[in-house]
């Protein structure tokens, strides 16, 4: 059986793929774009280019207190709290099985 990797879709975690925000405001995702999604400049995007990372899984500070501050956020954060963190981590695991 093979194995169906997720696609990495952003730099912090969240799924882009589907979102209500790529049609509904224009937005071209945060790799697309080099971290100037819809509502402009995302420091999470900023970060991971500065260190020449693909997203937050392959940081070796994850979790930081930037991408927890994004995914734990009480109104616009992930839910359940930390799904960007996890899903992260997840995308860090496929790669090096492959």
């Amino acid at each position: 059986m093979e194995k169906v990797l997720s696609t990495i879709d952003s730099r912090c975690g969240l799924h882009c793929t589907g979102c209500e925000y790529k049609k509904s405001c224009g937005c071209g995702g945060c790799i697309e774009t080099n971290g100037h999604p819809f509502h402009g400049e995302c420091p999470v995007a900023i970060c991971c280019q500065n260190k020449g990372i693909v997203h937050c899984g392959e940081c070796p500070d994850i979790p930081c207190d930037l991408l927890t501050q994004y995914s734990c956020d009480p109104e616009h954060g992930d839910t359940p709290h930390g799904a960007r963190i996890e899903q992260c981590k997840r995308w860090k695991a496929e790669k090096s099985c492959e």
